[in-house]
């Protein structure tokens, strides 16, 4: 098949996930286009099957605000054609699976975004969760496949033996650690209000992987609390595996998940979840085995846990172990066969 995937070109989950999808179709034979404003962050190479196509906007005066869904309108047009495209496999109703709920049900987007989905010919996403919400809060008329997110389970096995490699004498220390585009939806100061009250009793640090509004009001409050010295901000990185595999335990208070794929990268990569009960994030962080959900704002009970589970060597191996097996039930070559089989259920629809 030709697959021309639309996908915002960033660090969040969705410009991730779709990169790793089309690779994956092209090792699987298919062709695959990606369109996008810029080449997505993990798009390294390309070849006859992967393509990029740049969408480029005019600077215009007459427009207070860049037209940036017609120049992206003008492009998809401009690749079916030119290419003869099979699927066109839209990334987001809106930028990103979160604001599907956020931003989209704002009255600017809500008409715009419920008339899409009717109209598309299968329509997916990527927990029971959002496809919950998104009947809630939108006229849905067409039936919703929840195909989840997924990881490559032996990259994540790959990194564990260099690490051990790299480190073999045990930790001195607790590593702690939290990956996301520091939005106000993903309640960085929590982070760091958890792992304050964990440094407290136990010797950790914490590792902060990523970039975004809330990252300078993180740097502030470690200062302000004294535990600078604590905690690293890495920034951005396209190996997160690289940076978890010697973790302990990852914290992800968010007040709003589609998914979680940050905590599903965690958990291929043996580490226990403390999380909040937000959105898809207790379908893949089971309470009591792979780690434990919590209120967003309950920081005192996510402290005890963390404690909890920092204490005992066994309890810790336990819930890493069990991490990285629930883990596996998302490995891509699980869950691209299922992309594939929807591709084709879209074509024999139009026949």
């Amino acid at each position: 098949m030709k697959i021309a995937i639309v996908c915002y070109p960033t660090f969040g989950g969705s410009g991730v996930m779709a990169t790793e999808l089309g690779i994956s179709l092209v090792n699987h034979g298919h062709e695959v286009h990606f369109i996008a404003y810029k080449k997505p962050v993990r798009l390294s190479e390309l070849n006859h099957k992967l393509h990029f196509h740049k969408v480029n906007v005019p600077d215009y005066p007459l427009f207070s605000f860049v037209p940036y869904e017609l120049a992206l309108s003008t492009k998809l047009v401009d690749v079916v054609k030119n290419y003869s495209i099979d699927v066109l496999h839209v990334h987001y109703a809106i930028p990103h699976g979160t604001d599907i709920t956020l931003v989209g049900n704002h009255p600017s987007y809500k008409t715009a975004v419920t008339f899409s989905i009717n109209k598309s010919d299968i329509v997916t996403c990527v927990s029971q969760s959002l496809k919950e919400d998104t009947f809630d809060q939108f006229d849905i008329k067409k039936d919703i496949i929840v195909i989840p997110n997924f990881i490559d389970i032996n990259k994540y096995i790959v990194q564990q033996d260099l690490c051990l490699q790299e480190n073999p004498k045990p930790q001195t220390e607790f590593i702690i650690s939290h990956v996301s585009n520091f939005r106000p939806v993903k309640n960085i100061s929590n982070v760091i209000k958890i792992f304050y009250n964990i440094q407290k009793q136990l010797k950790a640090q914490l590792v902060m992987i990523g970039e975004g509004p809330e990252k300078k009001m993180a740097e502030d409050l470690c200062q302000e609390l004294g535990i600078s010295h604590l905690v690293k901000f890495l920034g951005n990185s396209n190996q997160v595996e690289k940076n978890l595999c010697h973790s302990d335990l990852f914290l992800l208070p968010s007040s709003a998940e589609s998914f979680g794929l940050a905590a599903l990268e965690a958990m291929a990569s043996g580490v226990a979840i403390i999380s909040s009960n937000a959105g898809g994030l207790t379908e893949i962080n089971i309470d009591g085995q792979t780690g434990y959900v919590d209120y967003f704002d309950n920081i005192e009970e996510m402290s005890r846990k963390a404690i909890s589970i920092l204490s005992d060597k066994k309890t810790l191996d336990n819930f890493k172990n069990n991490a990285f097996l629930k883990a596996q039930e998302y490995d891509i070559n699980k869950i691209v066969p299922i992309y594939e089989k929807t591709y084709k259920r879209a074509l024999d629809s139009i026949k």
